[in-house]
């Protein structure tokens, strides 16, 4: 499965800054908003939640049929702690995999030394220059019912 996290703070906390062994390459890719809305739409979340699923048979089903999935993970901030709101994972196998692959890509930037850069500023405690390199993140505006499938009627907060 391959996991695309919109959230370079996110990216920066699983991949500990480009620096944990396998991880240590860090890659912006730029996607079409048709293929991750295909994949938004064709996706199950990861987990099963009574507020979108009829019972657990159910989200089985839909999660062995379905080729995207969605969690929903605490979003961090400078420094990787938890934030009280939960940012968008997206994983695509199988018939989305190969779209991502094949169709949806539009750019591919190496963003290894960036995120180098902006963590030698957050160890230095210079936060303000650290958000200053971060790469401009923008709310995603979904149309009408996008996520409604995605999404649970209350989510718990982050431990701290």
């Amino acid at each position: 499965m391959t996991w695309i996290k919109p959230s370079f703070l996110w990216m920066m906390y699983r991949c500990g800054w480009g620096t944990k062994e396998g991880q240590q390459t860090v890659l912006a890719i730029e996607i079409g908003r048709d293929g991750f809305e295909w994949a938004l739409r064709n996706a199950c979340l990861s987990h099963y939640s009574p507020g979108v699923h009829r019972d657990q048979a159910d989200w089985k089903r839909r999660l062995r049929q379905a080729p995207a999935r969605v969690q929903w993970d605490p979003e961090r901030d400078l420094r990787l702690t938890p934030l009280p709101y939960r940012s968008l994972q997206l994983g695509l196998a199988g018939e989305a995999s190969a779209r991502f692959a094949d169709e949806w890509t539009v750019r591919i930037d190496d963003v290894t030394p960036l995120a180098h850069e902006i963590h030698a500023q957050v160890r230095r405690g210079d936060l303000e220059a650290a958000r200053k390199l971060m790469p401009e993140e923008r709310a995603y505006p979904v149309g009408e019912g996008l996520l409604g499938h995605l999404t649970a009627p209350a989510w718990p907060e982050p431990a701290p």
